[in-house]
């Protein structure tokens, strides 16, 4: 086998810069790759491997490729990450996360501290928060699962799971918060497990503590704490139905509210917070803007199925003579979809917002100044006064956001005490 000539040139450099290439000849390394963005300590390229992307990161102790070839395209990777067979796009992996053989990890997944996933599993708009496992066969797209303290007690998803995110009407508006950013972030939650053989119908909310028997298909929120779900298989029938109907529409479309306003919350945490740790990281720079460019890429997307979502209920609307005057808030939705959207793609910040952000971060610099240490160690370490500062500030951002998104849909009713 001969070397295209720009792999031999990479592959040359990377030998020479000290990256261990055990096959040397078996690699494809895309003459867009910026060498430089590439650590010569401890990385360890494996058989088969292609590697491509100009924004691709690859950090200090990386192994790519020990259980079959992998394909990598536009990733930033951090420190002592495994991925070990697969498929990687357009993502990113914090220090030590791994992912065995078959994986299939596309557009705008993260994959925080420690977070893994065993053999053929399918992620894409896929956020993981530190220490949480997927074991095998499973296909968890868009989705936000947090939860957990440690790489012993972490959040669990069973082998075999599924995160149903598409319906009968070709809508993809199906987000599930598995936790939430406001308190997951502090990583003193309780962690989070989904029994295997099973599934949850986004988009859907579940709590912190959550105990999902094995075998449960979950089609209903529970965003209380620590309860135990036993799912119930529905009872045979035919029934019939209206296509394009959008009965129960207020609850997707809170549900997507929510999930928007916690990548908000997630970004602003990006900013504020995890930016000080890159900064004193190997390639930080590049990884900080790889983390915020995933979490902008995570809310167009939402935005984009929320409005294209919109438009087939004005098509629905028109089709069955439905009065838009009665509508019950649809019409109100389909109006103000692009306003609804610029709500969540612009990051303005109310002034209680910067108060209470100002408030945490007092108490957390000088915390990460007095003890020293990494992002988790840190993280773990604050004072129950500071972390709850932290919690208020980013429920802040939270509550605005669907408070000012619910105030164009008057007539859905969102966000109403039960």
């Amino acid at each position: 086998m001969e070397l295209q000539p720009r792999s031999r040139e990479q592959i040359i450099r990377l030998i020479k810069k000290g990256v261990d290439i055990p096959n040397p000849l078996t690699l494809d390394i895309g003459g867009e790759i910026n060498i430089d963005r590439i650590s010569d300590a401890g990385v360890k390229i494996y058989p088969g491997c292609r590697i491509y992307g100009e924004k691709t990161v690859i950090a200090a102790g990386v192994q790519i490729g020990a259980e079959g070839p992998v394909t990598i395209d536009n990733c930033q990777i951090g420190p002592d990450v495994e991925l070990k067979g697969g498929y990687f796009k357009q993502s990113i992996f914090l220090e030590k996360a791994k992912m065995g053989l078959g994986a299939h990890v596309r557009e705008g997944c993260i994959l925080e501290e420690e977070a893994n996933g065993a053999h053929c599993v399918g992620l894409k708009q896929t956020i993981l928060f530190p220490f949480v496992t997927l074991g095998s066969l499973i296909n968890f797209c868009d989705c936000l699962m947090a939860g957990g303290t440690s790489r012993k007690d972490h959040s669990e998803v069973g082998s075999s799971y599924i995160h149903f995110n598409f319906t009968p009407d070709g809508n993809k508006t199906t987000p599930s918060l598995i936790g939430d950013v406001q308190r997951g972030v502090m990583l003193n939650q309780p962690l989070i497990f989904l029994g295997g053989q099973g599934g949850m119908v986004g988009p859907l909310r579940l709590g912190y503590g959550a105990v999902v028997a094995a075998g449960s298909i979950l089609r209903h929120d529970v965003p209380e704490d620590n309860k135990m779900i036993i799912g119930k298989a529905p009872v045979g029938k035919v029934l019939n139905i209206t296509p394009g109907s959008y009965k129960n529409i207020s609850r997707v479309i809170q549900n997507n509210f929510l999930y928007l306003a916690n990548l908000t919350a997630l970004e602003r945490w990006y900013a504020k917070v995890r930016k000080l740790f890159f900064k004193e990281q190997e390639f930080g720079e590049f990884m900080y803007d790889g983390l915020m460019d995933k979490i902008s890429s995570a809310k167009k997307e939402r935005t984009k199925r929320l409005e294209a979502m919109a438009i087939k209920i004005d098509d629905s609307m028109r089709t069955h003579g439905t009065n838009r005057k009665a509508s019950n808030g649809k019409q109100e939705f389909v109006d103000n979809r692009e306003k609804i959207s610029s709500l969540f793609l612009v990051s303005e910040e109310s002034e209680q917002e910067s108060d209470f952000c100002h408030q945490f971060l007092d108490g957390f610099r000088k915390h990460k100044e007095k003890h020293g240490g990494g992002y988790i160690n840190i993280i773990q370490s604050l004072p129950a006064g500071v972390s709850e500062k932290g919690v208020r500030w980013l429920n802040q951002v939270i509550e605005n956001r669907c408070q000012n998104a619910a105030a164009l849909v008057p007539g859905l009713k969102l966000f109403k005490k039960q």
